[in-house]
């Protein structure tokens, strides 16, 4: 029950924050650069993780930040909550671009303060069409020196799943030549899939090395990155 309830204060805290810094890069989006409201962005993540350490007992601790590099690079990481979309838009360098589904970008408030954060909003059933528009997009805005963040396997998987991981990541970092980092975590143990109730514990994250993708083939990058990802997350805590 006090689980329940903790839950429950997080969500009207997580939704009223989510509003509140929406509507303030709504305001004053259209008079202030890019990196101001990258800022305000990480602001909201750093205040939902601080709401989650203080109302729902819900930590983390992270390993390998020395693997970031300095120039922008593209971010493979595990999906397994809503939890990484808060912890990796704090974590990152602030200048970051997503690959998303369009249909956030409708979502009243919300969605049109996410176009202020420069997403890249696909159509996941375009097929060729959306991998064309990932790389065309993504190399323009790896040259504008926004990082590309991705979640390869393209939904929330529970743990102990497996879901295969498109190529579309693997197939920028190909044609753009920059680096991967590839990022792991037990997060779905606390914050599962499709669950209401946060359980209290601490999120195991763990950063890869960089992987450099000059002269690979996007069918390597991406057995590369599925493996270190995978084989790490087998390794972290699994907690009861």
């Amino acid at each position: 029950m006090l689980l329940l309830l903790r839950s429950l204060i997080y969500q009207v805290f997580f939704i009223g924050s989510t509003l509140v810094f929406s509507l303030a890069i709504l305001l004053i989006g259209w008079m202030v650069s890019d990196t101001l409201i990258a800022r305000l962005a990480r602001s909201w993540a750093r205040v939902n993780l601080a709401a989650l350490r203080l109302i729902c007992r819900l930590d983390y601790r992270v390993q390998g930040l020395e693997h970031l590099p300095r120039d922008t690079a593209i971010v493979l990481c595990k999906h397994q909550s809503a939890w990484e979309i808060i912890a990796l838009r704090a974590m990152l360098p602030f200048e970051q671009s997503w690959v998303l589904k369009q249909e956030l970008m409708r979502i009243p408030v919300f969605g049109w303060a996410l176009k202020r954060l420069h997403p890249i909003a696909i159509d996941r059933a375009a097929g060729r069409r959306a991998a064309a528009q990932l790389i065309r997009e993504g190399e323009r805005l790896l040259n504008a020196g926004r990082w590309i963040v991705i979640f390869p396997e393209g939904t929330r998987v529970a743990p102990g799943v497996r879901q295969p991981y498109a190529i579309g990541g693997a197939m920028l970092a190909e044609r753009s030549g920059r680096p991967v980092v590839p990022i792991a975590h037990n997060a779905g143990y606390f914050w599962g899939r499709r669950r209401f109730v946060k359980s209290p514990g601490t999120i195991d994250v763990v950063i890869g090395p960089l992987l450099e993708t000059q002269g690979r083939k996007a069918a390597e990058i991406n057995t590369a990155v599925e493996e270190w990802i995978e084989s790490t997350l087998d390794a972290l805590p699994k907690p009861d």
